[in-house]
């Protein structure tokens, strides 16, 4: 009786042993779940939980939306609000204090000014300027030298804006004089005036261009005459979300963030 106890004992010791096998493989050493295939349920998100705030340059508007809701998706604890306005605007708020994680400008100048408040900044994505005039280009807009028209009506954003330091740059250069009917705070503001009509032209970036194509055309500007816009990402040294937000500026320089970037016609960095 008691050899037989002790077999029992030990075909239910290897019983137990061959069902917790199965069950081992399909768990990670820190408990997370895997399927069959080897790959963890919880891999899409390598960063932790968090709401991130990203202060972004207005002429990422329309790619940001489309990047925040792409990494939100391979990141389901991560949730993206966006605040977009022009460089300056958004390097006043870091200086006053404003919560946030990430900031992107439109100039890296921009970005030295608040250096004491960032990390290491890196650029994520080029940019560069058009012509944006209204749809058909009724106004046989060719190249710079045109915007010098007195009869007509051109819109330039602000000297103190990155789009209106760089179309100064590139007017001074050709020696173009322009005397715009208004300089607006941002560059989305110079695209709403040609798309509205309340402006026969205006320089905008050329990825500004292309998000409204079918309401404005875009005269591109040969490189030689033409400024390049570097857009810098760092996060901020007051965010109390430090891992997600340094997660988040990775991310924007991988081929996932790469490809949308490039897709709204944005260049490499």
């Amino acid at each position: 009786m008691f050899l037989t106890a002790t077999r029992r004992r030990t075909a239910a010791s290897a019983l137990t042993a061959a069902l917790l096998v199965p069950l081992a493989a399909c768990s990670s050493d820190d408990g997370t779940k895997k399927d069959t295939s080897g790959s963890s349920s919880g891999s899409a998100s390598a960063a932790p939980d968090a709401n991130l705030t990203v202060l972004a340059a207005a002429s990422l508007t329309n790619v940001f939306k489309t990047a925040g809701a792409a990494y939100e998706k391979a990141h389901p604890g991560t949730k993206i609000a966006f605040s977009f306005a022009g460089s300056q605007e958004l390097v006043a708020q870091v200086s006053q204090g404003s919560p946030a994680d990430v900031l992107v400008t439109a100039d890296t100048k921009s970005m030295d000014k608040v250096r004491a408040d960032t990390g290491t900044p890196k650029i994520i994505a080029k940019n560069r300027l058009v012509i944006a005039t209204g749809e058909g280009n009724p106004f046989k807009v060719d190249d710079l030298k045109d915007l010098a028209d007195t009869k007509l009506k051109v819109v330039l954003a602000a000297p103190e804006v990155p789009a209106g330091k760089y179309s100064k740059k590139i007017l001074d250069a050709q020696k173009i004089t322009v005397k715009p009917v208004s300089q607006e705070p941002n560059v989305r503001a110079v695209l709403s005036k040609v798309e509205l009509g309340e402006a026969d032209a205006g320089l905008v970036y050329r990825t500004d261009a292309e998000s409204a194509k079918d309401k404005v055309d875009a005269v591109e500007i040969p490189d030689a005459q033409n400024a390049v816009a570097q857009y810098p990402a760092a996060t901020l040294r007051d965010s109390k979300n430090a891992e997600a937000a340094a997660a988040f500026v990775t991310w924007l320089s991988s081929p996932e963030g790469q490809k949308i970037l490039q897709a709204a016609g944005f260049q490499k960095p």
